[in-house]
């Protein structure tokens, strides 16, 4: 467990109840403090690593919000954050379109073929 530095990459992320999508934050270390590290977005962490047991092992607590942690970026954190943020863009696409009948034909059409190849491909096994 180390202390923050200028220049250490950070996330955090939030939900809103468990049905919920996971939001990622993604912001930088730009200064310190004796006891502080403050982030790119104005967001000042203790600079003393503590056990999270949220996202991470280890997180580092928003100052005045010791219950918000934000966590060293890492490979798999990015690659959660691009599934979570097309699972966003999708559910906001359905959202927003209606669908004409030739539309909704098609989406039936590539589905029920879908549904075959995939029998098919349990008949196999």
């Amino acid at each position: 467990m180390k202390v923050l530095e200028v220049g250490d990459k950070m996330y955090n992320v939030k939900q809103d109840g468990f049905g919920d999508f996971a939001r990622y934050t993604f912001s930088e270390v730009t200064a310190l403090t004796k006891t502080l590290a403050i982030l790119k977005n104005g967001v000042r962490l203790f600079n003393q690593p503590r056990p999270s047991y949220i996202i991470e092992d280890v997180g580092y607590c928003v100052s005045r919000q010791k219950g918000v942690h934000w966590h060293l970026v890492t490979l798999e954190a990015i690659r959660n954050a691009q599934i979570e943020n097309e699972k966003i863009a999708v559910h906001n696409w359905f959202e927003a379109k209606t669908f004409n009948l030739k539309e909704k034909q098609f989406i039936y059409r590539q589905f029920k073929a879908l549904e075959e190849k995939t029998s098919e491909l349990l008949q196999e096994v």
